[in-house]
């Protein structure tokens, strides 16, 4: 007999910090579709006078007057390209490391550690910040039969894999010339990850 392990239902706070996550992981890792961006285009406001609201909003507009296909364009051009891109979405890029120092081994130590493994058909490196966006989901929010992670341990793979990189990232984004519909989401998550960080900071 299997006893099936069923997770507490997320403090309301988690929740919105995992639905941040796993949007960021969703359009760093491919351009968002029209069925996405008609969810965004009708999506709540947040709390007016919060740190988030107003970038929130930015995206929400966004998302109502843009189509997929020049999402997906941009997607293309920023950050696939013909040979290097214009903005790297790899963590890697922005840490300064040499070969034998790159994240991407202290990155797969983690999640060793952590026993998280590499999903099927997944073939970008560690270091890709979309994947690291959903890592920070499941730690934040767990899945069928793994609980979330404690504070600490978030707090850990953060600092350790995300905060720099990804505000180098974003800085990237909202500084590229051709950056348009991505401009706004990384308005959202520039100050998203700079909430994360204060909030870890205090714990």
């Amino acid at each position: 007999m299997t006893t099936a392990t069923v997770n507490a239902p997320l403090a309301p706070e988690d929740a919105a910090r995992a639905g941040f996550y796993a949007l960021l992981g969703s359009v760093f890792t491919r351009p968002p579709d029209a069925k996405l961006l008609q969810t965004l285009a009708i999506a709540s406001p947040l709390e007016a006078g919060t740190v988030l609201a107003k970038p929130w909003e930015a995206l929400v507009l966004a998302s109502g007057v843009v189509d997929a296909e020049a999402v997906a364009e941009e997607f293309e051009s920023l950050f696939v390209g013909v040979g290097k891109s214009k903005v790297s979405i790899y963590a890697g890029a922005y840490s300064g490391a040499t070969p034998v120092d790159h994240p991407r081994v202290r990155i797969t130590q983690s999640l060793a550690e952590l026993r998280i493994e590499r999903a099927q058909g997944v073939t970008e490196p560690e270091d890709h910040l979309g994947g690291l966006f959903e890592i920070m989901r499941l730690l934040v929010a767990g899945a069928p039969g793994r609980p979330p992670e404690s504070p600490q341990v978030q707090k850990g793979f953060f600092e350790a894999h995300l905060a720099r990189s990804s505000t180098k990232f974003f800085d990237a984004l909202l500084n590229d010339p051709d950056s348009n519909y991505y401009r706004r989401i990384a308005g959202l998550g520039a100050a998203f990850v700079d909430v994360e960080a204060q909030a870890f900071q205090l714990s």
